[in-house]
């Protein structure tokens, strides 16, 4: 039996070589025959996309992007929905040694503009429906240096059709670009202060994989279904990338989401291994689906799992939800892991162990050292550990160096959490999101788990506001399920929930009823946009 430690071995062996050609690694090494993606539209209609079809496409993409002048290390934006032609157009992009710059298809044009050129893009591959976010305007130069590269729908005159990019016959040679070469030039999403690049290497499909093996436990006979968005990094690179590397079939709806249609997909096409944010299972949960469905694993990312939804997936989806934990700079690094090697029990609040090939450890607020177990701290990733692959941001400053100790050894992730005797990891908050209380450190996640917990309340967030008394107090704001009433009733009910299922003094002094929370287009609550929503409130107040 391989060992954890000689399999992400193994793994680097493949794709930190210096031969490494992405081409090869994720499509002309696969059978022609195998299935690489099950597309599905809205009306459940279903086809699939072979390696030796995408193997054809994408040469012939790459061949017609060579004309435009892309060539090694040349970025190539793509705005794209989920669809057959955002994976031609990703290895076509690859075969080349160029960098995709991915474009989430809810952003507005200051948001694509300022990835375009901090990427100095060369060439933008664009769906239709969001082609007008790239007119001339305040933010979009009308001589932008990128050509343009249109697929379906609405284009302009000086478009390319991503027929043109498919439909003639071209080949090109294909590029050894080695694991130390970027290959996807992602950006962070700004929630902590203004975006910047990633890039993220070919080594990183290493870690990619190994993510896949004992994260998700992916078997062969698995229909497998990672709900995220590609346009971020968890979408892109475990609902894309690994899978392609692996040769393992994988889902793509070309759909917006829906949990009633999220219901079908599962149910029709027999999901087993299935991963999406939180925020998804909640909006599962609160609109139940009438089909039967039975996962073998089930799996979450990308903000923290309240507990109370294990329980719920056991009954509903036949298993428990494995919360995983990592960011857009590492991958995943602490996972609840399904495979058998590694599994442990769930313990309910934990995001889980260090994966296989990392080392996570739990700093000291004041000093670069491991914390004693139970300690709340800087959540640190070594940068010695095999599958540790960042380099610092894109044209970084010298602000980059704040993201590792002064030694160099720990990668600082911006979170807060504790340790305990085992190992496992509980989230605690993001640095700026603690709340400081009278001398107590609170985690706004530990408040909103217990919130959750109580049948009328569907989302909660939790933020401190200043008080002259104790520094900070908690407040919270309550998204109520369907049918259910604000009422003062509920809300002494909720604090009373707080100060019973958490603690006495961790209670929110105010609750405010809110029919949404603010998040990034990925799922996180931002609470910094709550804070600054007080703030002006308060302020007002005479």
């Amino acid at each position: 039996m391989t060992t954890p430690d000689a399999r992400v071995a193994q793994l680097l062996d493949r794709y930190a070589a210096p031969e490494a050609c992405l081409a090869r690694l994720l499509c002309d090494d696969h059978p022609g025959d195998r299935v690489a993606f099950t597309i599905v539209e809205p009306d459940l209609s279903t086809h699939d996309l072979t390696y030796g079809r995408l193997r054809v496409q994408s040469e012939r993409c790459a061949a017609s992007l060579a004309t435009l002048g892309v060539g090694r290390g040349d970025r190539v934006g793509v705005l794209m929905g989920k669809s057959e032609e955002l994976i031609v157009a990703l290895v076509g992009i690859w075969r080349l040694g160029a960098v995709h710059v991915p474009l989430f298809t809810a952003f507005a044009p200051p948001a694509i503009a300022m990835r375009l050129t901090g990427s100095a893009a060369k060439v933008v591959i664009v769906d239709g429906d969001q082609r007008a976010k790239l007119d001339p305007s305040e933010h979009i130069p009308a001589d932008s240096p990128w050509r343009i590269v249109t697929v379906g729908g609405d284009r302009r005159d000086d478009d390319l059709t991503f027929d043109d990019l498919v439909g003639s016959e071209g080949t090109v040679e294909t590029v050894s670009v080695g694991g130390d070469a970027p290959f996807i030039m992602i950006f962070t999403s700004g929630t902590t202060g203004a975006a910047k690049g990633v890039p993220t290497q070919v080594r990183a499909i290493a870690h990619m994989v190994a993510y896949m093996e004992y994260g998700f436990d992916l078997r062969p006979e698995d229909a497998y279904w990672c709900g995220a968005d590609p346009g971020w990094a968890y979408g892109l690179f475990y609902a894309i990338v690994a899978p392609l590397a692996m040769g393992r079939p994988s889902i793509l709806l070309h759909a917006g989401f829906s949990p009633e249609l999220t219901w079908q997909v599962l149910a029709q096409l027999k999901v087993t291994n299935y991963t999406a944010a939180p925020t998804v299972y909640r909006a599962l949960r609160n609109a139940p689906g009438s089909v039967r469905v039975r996962l073998r694993c089930a799996s979450s990312a990308g903000e923290p799992l309240s507990p109370d939804l294990i329980p719920w997936a056991e009954a509903m989806l036949g298993t428990p939800i494995r919360d995983h934990y990592g960011q857009t700079e590492l991958g995943m690094v602490v996972v609840n892991g399904w495979h058998p090697d590694i599994r442990r029990d769930i313990k309910p609040g934990s995001m889980g162990y260090p994966m296989p090939g990392h080392d996570v450890a739990v700093l000291f607020e004041d000093r670069e050292e491991p914390a004693p177990p139970g300690t709340l701290g800087r959540v640190a990733v070594d940068t010695t550990a095999p599958l540790f692959a960042f380099g610092g941001y894109h044209n970084a400053t010298d602000k980059t160096i704040e993201r590792f100790t002064t030694d160099g050894r720990w990668y600082l992730t911006g979170d807060s959490a504790a340790m305990d005797d085992d190992g496992a990891l509980f989230f605690s908050s993001r640095d700026d999101d603690v709340i400081l209380m009278a001398g107590y450190r609170i985690g706004p996640f530990d408040v909103e788990s217990v919130l959750v917990t109580h049948a009328d309340v569907a989302e909660a967030a939790v933020i401190g506001v200043p008080d002259q008394l104790r520094g900070e107090v908690l407040e919270a704001f309550v998204v109520l399920r369907p049918r259910v009433t604000a009422s003062q009733e509920l809300t002494e009910e909720l604090q009373q929930l707080v100060k019973t299922k958490f603690a006495a003094h961790a209670f929110p002094r105010s609750i405010h009823y809110a029919d949404a929370l603010p998040k990034t287009p990925s799922g996180k609550i931002q609470r910094f946009l709550l804070r600054a929503q007080r703030k002006a409130e308060l302020a007002d107040r005479p």
